[in-house]
């Protein structure tokens, strides 16, 4: 055979022994790793069947989840959502190709396994959001090819692990949401590569580390959040120039805002809301022409907003709101042309809301681009009138210029806006009308808040457009007119308040369509005429004030069978007939029925024939006074005493025997008649005798313990029905007391005079929560004013995208605001 046929078959040969080897080679791994899958999914529980692909019928390389390389390794596992529990396999150690593991988002639990060291290819580690605990396992500083470790949202504790600087790789790391402790180490500013370092929400302390400057390469960093350090911000990060964001929100910073942070020419986004920063804004940041989002709120910041904004032409989020700042909103605000979310308030800013009229107004270049969605800027100074020009933005979602000095009449077309959701003009000056809409209105309108203004004319028709509306405040305007019938369109409706206006006619029927109502007040205006029964459509209602009007005839007595009432004010109006003492009326007390001449009944003195009241029949009983029945409970008390005598008599002579708005078991002692003065208390309230309704063996007293559980509150499951015209507050008083005298143990129960002292106090009704009627400015109380409008609170920098509206409960005291914006 010729020499180069030999070598060429020669060279065949040896190729074709190299692949055999290969594929030899290649058919161990991929066995060794379907081995290490196999063990680590036996570690695994798997309720969702997630790794179900993973069986000897076919190679590690098809099963859900694994990505091999060419020579059939497993270089790549992704696991992430698969609902697996139990700790994190140590047996995926034995994958010695494995680039990228992903166990995330399940719930893992129990340490990190310290042999996933062995794992020298890794260049990606994800187990974040699980519940691994104990620390860092500090043999993982073997990974020397790691670029990416994420342990986000675990409960890791310890120490910050100084393992992870040995990393020379690394680009990301995130150890935040854990339990991590102590300060951040000096170390961690040894990095030249890390783009991204996360320690926010641990429970780190110490001062922030002037070190982390040194992370030129840097282009996240987040360290706020349940952390809590001492000291201010290090000037030593203005040096981290390539850093795009930086997060220290809510950390315990105090000091001054560094100069230095002007620096950061490639910043976008700068959160340090929520800390203890004093000083001036420094005027460095206006050259962070590259930022977008800058969040300074809920600090002590003085001084005004510097002139250098007028340069942050990218900004999109200003947030300077629960500051001390002062002087006057710039003009540079409104020409900030990418600006969507503008809070302002409680701060002691002064002077008129910066308007530049003309082709530079308020706004004006914000709303022809379609930009601004928020502006909040309640609780300060400002004068001046609210520019025209905000009619016209149609992306304003929210409005919030609440308690200022502002003049002038709401702009036009503000009511129409289709993205609107919230207006809160509440506590200006504002003058003219409520504004008319065409069409539907804002489609999205959810809250409208124009209370202690100068508002005056008629409320109009196109009130009942905003289909969407649950929250209409206009009390203490000048508003006139009748109430229009319209408003029973607002099916959505849950609180309405029209109180201290000047309007007439009377109660719209229509109002009683919204069913959603919780809260209604029309006091304190000029409405006459009778009482529509149709207000007891509204099913959930819980407070109803008409007080101080000249509104005449009776109250309805659907009104009276309204079970969700727990407060009503009929005060100081012309009603005449009886007030009703069934169901929630029975709670209520003469304040809410006085000035009303005509009107009688239990809080209010008898009804007499031939006057007010007559045409309800022979109920006339109902009005007895507090003094006849204090009259019938003394003589009860002398028949007691009577009878107290027999029955200590009979149970000396048969204590043996046991055949019978309880008296065979008696102790004779000096209390044995309270014991039997409280048996016939519990007759008067039950209606009931004292053996023989009850089973074998239970008397009385053992019955009313077991229905009511011994609770006055639980009266009503054993009152007699014929005391259903009596309040049921002096039936409770009376049970109360009844249970007082039958007590088992003698030295337990009152004496027979403290006894008579109770029942000749009778008690007013007692205050429930939400009752109490609102502090004046000088914390006294003011009897006749409905609760506080609104409770509701301004949330943090996300408040604009996490509002909730709480559906409106019918049992819901009437101090709660069933909306919540």
């Amino acid at each position: 055979m010729p020499m180069p046929m030999r070598l060429h078959l020669h060279h065949l040969l040896l190729l074709a022994a190299a692949a055999a080897a290969v594929a030899g080679a290649a058919g161990v791994a991929a066995t060794a790793d379907a081995d290490a899958l196999l063990a680590a999914k036996a570690a695994l529980s798997d309720l969702a069947g997630a790794l179900a692909s993973w069986t000897n019928a076919t190679g590690p390389c098809a099963w859900s989840g694994v990505t091999c390389n060419a020579r059939a390794a497993v270089i790549g596992l992704d696991l992430s959502g698969r609902n697996l529990s139990g700790p994190v396999p140590a047996a995926l150690s034995h994958l010695a190709h494995l680039a990228r593991l992903d166990l995330a988002a399940n719930a893992l639990s129990g340490p990190i396994p310290a042999p996933l060291s062995r794992l020298q290819s890794l260049t990606h580690l994800n187990l974040s959001n699980n519940v691994l605990n104990g620390t860092f396992p500090p043999p993982l500083e073997r990974l020397c090819a790691l670029r990416v470790l994420d342990l986000y949202n675990n409960n890791l504790t310890g120490p910050l692990p100084l393992e992870v600087v040995a990393l020379p790789m690394l680009r990301h790391l995130h150890l935040g949401g854990n339990f991590f402790s102590g300060e951040i180490p000096p170390e961690y500013g040894r990095w030249r590569r890390l783009q991204y370092l996360a320690v926010s929400g641990n429970e780190l302390s110490g001062k922030i580390p002037p070190e982390l400057g040194g992370l030129t390469s840097l282009r996240e960093l987040y360290i706020g959040y349940y952390n809590s350090y001492s000291g201010g911000i290090p000037p030593e990060l203005g040096n981290m120039t390539d850093l795009v964001r930086l997060d220290a929100a809510n950390c315990g910073l105090s000091g001054e805002i560094p100069p230095e942070l002007g620096n950061l020419a490639n910043l976008d986004t700068l959160f340090l809301q929520v800390n203890g920063l004093a000083g001036a804004i420094p005027s460095e940041l206006g050259r962070l022409r590259s930022l977008s989002s800058l969040d300074l709120s809920n600090n002590a910041l003085t001084g005004e907003i510097p002139a250098s904004f007028a340069a942050l032409k990218n900004l999109t989020l200003l947030n300077l709101f629960r500051n001390k700042l002062r002087g006057s909103i710039p003009e540079l605000v409104g020409d900030l042309p990418s600006l969507e979310v503008l809070q302002l308030w409680e701060n002691n800013f002064t002077g008129g809301i910066p308007r530049r009229l003309g082709r530079n107004g308020l706004l004006q270049l914000l709303c022809a681009g379609g930009k601004l969605e928020t502006l909040i800027a309640l609780g300060n100074f400002l004068f001046g009138s609210i520019p025209e020009s905000l009619g016209k933005c149609e992306a304003l979602s929210r409005i919030r210029l609440g308690e200022n000095y502002l003049n002038g009449s709401i702009p036009e077309g503000l009511f129409e806006l289709p993205n609107l959701t919230q207006v809160e003009l509440q506590d200006n000056l504002l003058s003219g009308g409520f504004p008319a809409v065409t069409g539907t209105g804002a489609p999205n309108l959810g809250a409208i808040t124009l209370s202690n203004n100068q508002l005056t004319g008629a409320l109009p028709a196109s009130i009942g457009n905003f289909s969407g509306l649950q929250k209409l405040l206009l009390d203490q305007n000048a508003f006139s007119g009748a109430v229009p019938p319209e408003i029973g369109r607002l099916q959505q409706l849950s609180k309405a308040d029209l109180s201290g206006n000047v309007l007439d006619g009377g109660v719209p029927p229509e109002i009683g369509k919204c069913r959603l109502l919780t809260y209604l007040d029309l006091s304190r205006n000029n409405l006459s005429g009778e009482i529509p029964p149709a207000i007891s459509g509204m099913r959930i209602l819980n407070y109803l004030n008409l007080s101080r009007n000249h509104l005449d005839g009776e109250i309805p007595a659907t009104i009276a069978a309204m079970q969700s009432l727990t407060a009503v004010d009929f005060s100081y109006n012309n009603l005449s007939g009886l007030v009703p003492a069934t169901g929630q009326f029975s709670y209520f007390n003469a304040t809410s029925f006085v000035g009303n001449p005509g009107l009688c009944g239990p809080y209010l003195g008898p009804c007499h024939s031939g006057g007010a009241g007559t045409g309800h029949g022979a109920h006339t009983h109902g009005g007895m006074s507090n003094t006849f029945k204090l009259l019938i409970v003394l003589g009860l008390l002398v028949c007691s005493i009577a009878f107290a005598a027999m029955a200590i008599w009979k149970a000396r002579s048969l204590k043996k025997a046991s055949e019978a708005q309880y008296a065979y078991t008696l102790k004779v002692d000096e209390k044995s008649d309270v014991y039997s003065f409280g048996v016939v208390l519990l007759e008067l309230v039950t209606g009931k005798k004292p053996v023989g309704e009850f089973g074998d063996g239970v008397d009385i007293v053992q019955w009313v313990k077991t229905t009511t559980d011994a609770n006055k509150e639980q009266v009503i499951k054993i009152m007699d029905p014929r005391l259903s015209i009596v309040p049921v507050h002096e039936v409770m008083h009376v049970f109360y007391i009844a249970l007082l005298c039958v007590e088992e143990q003698s030295v337990q129960r009152p004496t027979m005079r403290e006894v008579v002292q109770m029942l000749s106090e009778l008690p007013k009704p007692a205050a429930r929560q939400g009752d109490e009627p609102p502090s004046g400015d000088d914390g006294s109380a003011a009897p006749s004013d409905p609760p506080a409008a609104d409770g509701s609170v301004e949330a943090p920098h996300d408040e604009a995208t996490k509002e909730q509206q709480q559906q409106p409960s019918s049992q819901s005291s009437p101090t709660t605001d069933p909306i919540s914006m």
